[in-house]
């Protein structure tokens, strides 16, 4: 690492890919919101000293040092290992998928420090939601405002197009809700009820403390997720696997 300039980073771990034998390349999203990736040398060797320091959703200081195109990971303390959501499968799928939407939501030399802390406050009430329900609020919840925040917010209160408070539809393409007249001039739109609109318009204004206290049947909490799914999704012009499986459970 001579003569290499080295710099400090507190990181949540996204995801890794496998390098040779025993390395992995880390996607990382730094305190500051942007999107790192370095290389952990040695993190897939059995008893490594930074195997359990670079596990999937994990908040490391990392010390890095710049290299020619990755940088490469010198020194990890783990500061919260969110040692809850693993060896628990719903948890393990909820946790990748809010992961999922971070990777698509972050990009290297951009900084946004909301990015980091948001993740960091989904991540910890995944590891406290209580059941099924709860862990379907804490995803949809988390998509949901971050979409919000980069841009893509949901209309919920009038309609998209003609700006009618009397709405009974909802199309992701569109940009929200949509009257019952308006809808029928957009293809694929789904009528919703005033139940639902009050859910989704409380995953946005709601706190994650707040969510996790709410009492939800599972139905609705898996219909609230596939609407954040469909949502950021198109947003994001991407097929979200993770998501998928969440769904698929």
């Amino acid at each position: 690492m001579a003569g290499r300039r080295t710099y400090r980073t507190k990181a949540i771990v996204l995801g890794h890919t496998k390098l040779a034998e025993q390395d992995l390349i880390l996607t990382l999203l730094s305190e500051t919101g942007e999107q790192l990736r370095a290389v952990a040398k040695g993190a897939r060797k059995p008893g490594g000293r930074l195997a359990a320091r670079v596990e999937l959703f994990c908040e490391s200081d990392f010390l890095l040092a710049r290299g020619r195109s990755l940088d490469v990971v010198s020194e990890a303390q783990v500061t919260c290992a969110h040692a809850g959501l693993r060896g628990d499968l719903e948890r393990v799928s909820a946790a990748s998928a809010v992961c999922e939407v971070a990777r698509l939501t972050s990009f290297e030399d951009a900084e946004d420090p909301f990015l980091h802390a948001i993740l960091a406050r989904a991540l910890t009430a995944l590891e406290q939601a209580p059941d099924q329900g709860r862990l379907d609020l804490a995803v949809a919840a988390y998509a949901f405002k971050v979409l919000a925040h980069s841009g893509w917010r949901p209309e919920l209160d009038s309609c998209v197009a003609c700006g009618d408070a009397s709405v009974t539809f909802f199309s992701a393409p569109f940009g929200g809700t949509l009257c019952s007249s308006c809808a029928r001039n957009v293809a694929g739109a789904e009528p919703v009820d005033a139940r639902t609109l009050a859910w989704l318009r409380s995953l946005l204004r709601s706190t994650f403390d707040e969510l996790g206290r709410a009492e939800v049947d599972v139905a609705t909490s898996t219909e609230l997720l596939s609407y954040a799914h469909v949502w950021a999704a198109t947003h994001l012009d991407a097929r979200l696997r993770a998501f998928e499986f969440m769904l698929s459970l």
